[in-house]
């Protein structure tokens, strides 16, 4: 039982932050919570994502909300079938207690509800409970809770207004509330946090029927996949991603902030925003899989922006459109290896692979016969952004220095050829053919390697593992050469046990560099499977698919040495890449990028 260590506490005491893996998310759509083994909720922003974070104790402010057993014990949990419905487990000296949790489902986008149950289920049990919210990631003050009935209290700090219904032995303190809680064999304990910038209903909810509602909309959110190869992971990954999506459509890139890549590097950052290449990997994965609701927020999201921007589309967006906000330190002292920064520097890039993706996801819709007129005007946009920019320097997938990145063009091939491809007698067809040959014909005179694979620029000859998606996305037929190169070249240069890192960074060891990139090991599985190898792209998958964390979550990148998660949590491209090759896999080897599906078998523009 975690009691002490560094960092700011609740009325309760310190909790000590963890090791990645170990923690669970809880996501309604509009915000999402982070909780540990020891039943503490350390991270929540409200109302929204990208909003200031009301309980902060995991990059170092105040704020905690946790439920902890009194006495040792040893942690567990799982996530109910096909939800973001968690179960915290303690089995203790004297029984098993559990904590069923979820955050109301679908959210509400000013106001939190977060529901916990506890229930003795062997033998009696005997509990903490600490609520200590501060907005503004934990720099705003809390004013003196306010009993309203019985274990009913209401709360404010900066701009939001709570209201607990927890136990009647709840006292108030300086920093919140705490209560011991002791329950008999089976006996039950309901507990409902509300948060709101808006003022709060006059009845407080039934913790009742808000668990019902809850379930009834996560059976309709998630579908079985029974028809992938893993359709457990591709249930809990088809969540993920409906609680990362908000009612407008838009699927942020990650829950959290600050979790560090490498540890005092620097390299830690803030995903709390939508990034339109994630959004439409979500999207293809979707469409992959035959779920519609997350396909169609992918395209409405996109195509929203492509309207407003055309040309000039960013790569992120908070999930209101909003542009994202320049970055900034908190002054806090961060996760451990980490800093503590807000907003990203990614509004001032230019990144012309998000306008491939864009368009391969309006092709994807289009071959389900769901890209509408809004829908085909934002291809449009994209097909003349692609004409009018393609030669610019970029700063890439991997938001790098500015070049003309062999990646970024590839992409827009891929997206042109697939947009031409789902809808040949539309007028876009032959537009689209043309300049895929055009953006393609240069980029092989000045970026094919004399080894024969794709190089990352022109000036840049080492291999990329970016390069395997465009092949896999259609921009070149199964079996071309350079393909076959670039598999090849990213086997020699890049794997290590099945694992896949990005590219090289200099002489260093590869995993002195970064993590293995999880993205990149489903991206070869599929390079494999489309390449005709099915053996192979099994053992890139099995492989990534193991490196989750307890709960199932995945970052973006997985430390092969201490066997840990690194970045933000949960990174939502990686669970998109696994639905989506979870699909592929269950199809023949080889064939068309949509799983074999051509253009005329499926309805089109």
């Amino acid at each position: 039982m975690s009691t002490s260590g560094s960092g700011p506490a609740g009325p309760g005491g310190p909790f000590p932050p963890h090791a990645l893996r170990d923690y669970a998310l809880l996501a309604d759509g509009e915000r999402g919570a982070l909780i540990g083994p020891d039943g503490a909720i350390g991270w929540l922003c409200a109302p929204s994502w990208h909003d200031g974070a009301v309980l902060a104790d995991l990059i170092g402010g105040r704020g905690v909300y946790a439920v902890t057993p009194r006495e040792p014990y040893v942690p567990g949990g799982y996530y109910e079938e096909g939800t973001l419905v968690r179960r915290s487990r303690w089995v203790t000296v004297d029984g098993i207690v559990e904590c069923r949790e979820a955050l109301a489902f679908p959210g509400d986008p000013h106001r939190l509800v977060l529901l916990r149950r506890l229930r003795a289920v062997d033998g009696p049990a005997r509990l903490s409970v600490v609520l200590a919210p501060h907005a503004d990631y934990g720099r705003a003050p809390l004013e003196p809770p306010r009993r309203t009935g019985r274990g009913v209290w209401e709360l404010r700090t900066g701009g939001l207004r709570l209201r607990w219904q927890g136990p009647e032995s709840a006292v108030p303190g300086a920093d919140g509330l705490t209560a011991e809680v002791d329950l008999a064999e089976g006996e039950g304990l309901d507990l409902v946090l509300e948060c709101s910038d808006v003022a709060l209903p006059r009845e407080a909810p039934r913790a009742q029927d808000l668990w019902r509602a809850t379930e009834d909309a996560w059976r309709r959110a998630v579908p079985a996949l029974d028809d992938t190869v893993a359709p457990g992971d591709a249930r809990r990954a088809h969540a993920v991603l409906r609680g990362l999506t908000a009612r407008g459509g838009g699927m942020v890139a990650a829950a959290t902030t600050s979790l560090p890549e490498r540890a005092e590097e620097g390299r830690n950052y803030d995903y709390r925003y939508v990034w339109i290449r994630d959004q439409s990997y979500a999207g293809q994965a979707a469409a992959a899989v035959g779920t519609h609701e997350l396909l169609d927020d992918a395209v409405r999201f996109v195509a929203e922006r492509l309207h407003e921007d055309g040309p000039r589309l960013a790569p992120a967006y908070t999930v209101h459109g909003a542009p994202v906000p320049d970055q900034q330190e908190l002054r806090l002292p961060g996760y451990p290896g980490g800093f503590d920064r807000i907003g990203n520097h990614v509004r001032t890039q230019f990144q012309l692979d998000g306008f491939g993706e864009a368009l391969l996801l309006f092709a994807a819709a289009a071959r389900l016969g769901r890209l509408d007129d809004t829908g085909w005007k934002a291809a449009a946009l994209a097909v003349r952004a692609v004409a009018e920019r393609w030669r610019e320097p970029d700063a890439g997938i991997w938001e790098l220095a500015n070049r003309r990145w062999t990646h970024s063009r590839l992409t827009c091939v891929a997206g042109l050829r697939a947009l031409a491809d789902a809808a040949p007698r539309h007028p876009m067809a032959g537009t689209c053919a043309r300049l895929a040959d055009t953006v393609l014909a240069a980029t092989e005179a000045s970026c094919v390697h004399p080894d024969g694979h794709w190089q990352r620029a022109p000036e840049d000859k080492k291999v990329d593992a970016a390069l395997l998606l465009p092949a896999v996305r259609g921009a070149l037929p199964p079996g071309d050469p350079r393909t076959r190169a670039t598999l090849e070249a990213c086997r020699r240069d890049l794997a290590e046990d099945h694992f896949l890192y990005r590219f090289r960074h200099d002489d260093r060891p590869l995993e002195d560099a970064e993590g293995a990139f999880l993205l990149c090991g489903f991206a070869m599985a599929l390079a494999e499977h489309r390449e005709g190898d099915p053996v192979a792209a099994y053992r890139w998958f099995e492989r990534n698919r193991g490196a989750c964390g307890a709960s199932g979550l995945y970052a973006e990148e997985f430390d092969l040495a201490q066997r840990q998660l690194r970045g933000n949590l949960p990174q939502a491209f990686v669970h998109a890449l696994l639905l989506e090759t979870a699909a592929r896999l269950n199809g023949p080897p080889g064939g068309a990028p949509d799983g074999g599906v051509r253009a005329g078998d499926r309805p089109s523009g």
